[in-house]
């Protein structure tokens, strides 16, 4: 009997400890101050919006063209000279190619070198080629092309440039000279920057008609010249280092 009495008091107060640890257990998880919302106050905000920086325009992609009518551009030339598909087509062939001449070597002429037809250069003198470049605009530009073989030696511009100066009043212009070495007449007027011109010659990556060497340019090429056109003349006479110029 007595078992029994305290048994069932063991279970009433296992039953009201486990009731109040209840009732500590749901006071912590749902603290009194908490109130659920009431249904509609709930204001969902705008996603953020990302900052849009202020960027200049694309410009267009403007591929330069090959050829002006039967004619190659500057830098058609080039893309055919380094083309798989293209180079057989134009290396070592004869071609015209339209451009501006925007370099020219005459500073690069030592004094030495500067004199008329007829005079040796002194020993140890070493003076370029006549040269000139010409790219598909006016200005110092990368994508430019040599000219060369339009004169053997400075000499014979020194002489060309004697000749229209003391030419009659105009008559200049019909002042011609053959050169001594290659057999063609030299430009008249003589080749100067901001002229814009047609070159027709041979064109590829390498020049061996001087007899001091060979030149060569893989990547932009060299013309050969046989004649010349202009379409733009230049604007001012070409004169070499130390030549008096004519008023």
């Amino acid at each position: 009997m007595k078992k029994t009495f305290f048994l069932v008091i063991a279970v009433m107060g296992l039953v009201a400890y486990t009731a109040g640890a209840q009732t500590k257990a749901d006071s912590r998880s749902v603290p009194p101050s908490v109130t659920c919302p009431k249904p509609g106050a709930y204001k969902p905000r705008p996603a953020p919006q990302p900052l849009q920086p202020a960027l200049p325009p694309i410009p267009a992609n403007v591929t330069p063209p090959i050829k002006v009518g039967n004619d190659f551009t500057v830098r058609g030339a080039m893309h055919h000279l380094r083309s798989r598909v293209h180079a057989d087509e134009i290396i070592d062939k004869r071609m015209t190619i339209v451009g501006y001449i925007v370099k020219i070597n005459y500073s690069d002429v030592p004094k030495c070198a500067v004199h008329r037809t007829g005079k040796a250069d002194p020993p140890n003198c070493t003076a370029p080629l006549p040269t000139f470049w010409i790219a598909d605009e006016k200005g110092e530009s990368s994508a430019k092309i040599m000219v060369m073989g339009w004169a053997a030696n400075f000499a014979q511009v020194y002489t060309l440039i004697e000749a229209i100066d003391n030419a009659p009043e105009g008559k200049s212009g019909e002042v011609q000279l053959v050169d001594e070495f290659w057999a063609h007449t030299l430009p008249n007027p003589l080749p100067n920057v901001g002229a814009k011109v047609k070159i027709t010659g041979v064109y590829g990556p390498t020049f061996t008609k001087a007899s001091s060497g060979m030149a060569a340019d893989g990547r932009h090429g060299i013309i050969t010249y046989e004649a010349m056109e202009y379409i733009e003349r230049p604007g001012e006479k070409a004169y070499l280092p130390g030549m008096k110029r004519k008023p």
